[in-house]
């Protein structure tokens, strides 16, 4: 975890390594490289090569962006985004993302909601790709990374949890069906549950790997809208109708009372894990030393 710059630092030093000016200096850049990354996406829309090497060069930038600041700038290690069981971590974000969007399908198919019509040929599973990619490099980079490590040290951890998921949900009201009943529900059950698997292992990779596969089997699998986002057909040919309550309605199942249960009853199991490990920051002036 990264703690307040040395009082013995060049004040120019330290004007550079202070949170919010670290929020705005790396902030900025990372959040633009994610926009040029999104219209690269539309303008190769139709060639899933292209776009998918679009946005992993983008995504490479920002990481080597990211890894500088923190190294020349910052000078600490970049523990948050070490290779070391970086796979394994990933993995099992990946199979809780995947696993929690499955069971949410699951529970509307129990109801009657959710009625597969057939499938369509393998192909369409890899437009997907390039949006999982860039949402879970780039949203983790810059509300887990950035932003959450920003505002925790100089508030703590707790703070920052609310501060980091409100932002990130109400970041999602620019999307084309964005709606504030979405915004909140992802506040909540994704803010935290993305949140806590960093408090949790104190690296990136959870949270990308859930972020990435909850996007690409909600998309690519299930034919699902995600986040107010426009649909796009997946490998199974759906038909979902029933309570918005339920179902999410345009928003997508991020909208529903079925996901907001799964996923935040999830993070808050990752946040007591966080707990019982000591992975709690107090506030700056809490602090000792």
């Amino acid at each position: 975890m990264s703690e307040i710059s040395d009082s013995k630092s060049p004040l120019w030093l330290r004007i550079l390594q202070f949170p919010l000016t670290r929020l705005i200096l790396l902030g900025g850049p990372v959040f633009y490289m994610m926009g040029v990354s999104n219209g690269l996406m539309v303008y190769f829309k139709g060639d899933s090569l292209k776009s998918v090497l679009a946005v992993v060069g983008m995504a490479a930038l920002a990481l080597i962006v990211y890894v500088g600041f923190a190294r020349f700038i910052e000078r600490r290690p970049v523990s948050e985004l070490s290779l070391s069981g970086a796979a394994r971590e990933w993995g099992i974000g990946a199979l809780i993302g995947a696993g929690l969007y499955t069971a949410c399908v699951l529970v509307l198919m129990a109801f009657g909601m959710y009625r597969i019509e057939g499938l369509n040929p393998w192909t369409f599973v890899i437009p997907a790709v390039a949006m999982a990619l860039s949402s879970g490099m780039f949203e983790e980079l810059i509300f887990r990374g950035l932003l959450f490590r920003s505002v925790e040290d100089l508030f703590g951890s707790w703070i920052s949890l609310v501060v980091s998921s409100l932002v990130f949900g109400l970041v999602h009201l620019a999307n084309p069906a964005g709606t504030l009943t979405g915004a909140i529900f992802i506040s909540v059950e994704a803010g935290v549950l993305l949140a806590a698997a960093y408090m949790l292992t104190r690296r990136l990779w959870l949270s990308i790997g859930f972020h990435m596969a909850w996007n690409y089997t909600q998309s690519a699998i299930f034919s699902g809208i995600v986040s107010g986002s426009v649909a796009a057909p997946g490998l199974i040919r759906s038909n979902i109708r029933g309570p918005e309550v339920l179902t999410g309605g345009s928003f997508g199942l991020e909208s529903s009372v079925i996901a907001f249960t799964l996923c935040t009853a999830t993070g808050i199991v990752l946040l007591i894990m966080a707990v019982r490990r000591g992975n709690i920051v107090p506030p700056s002036w809490k602090r000792k030393g």
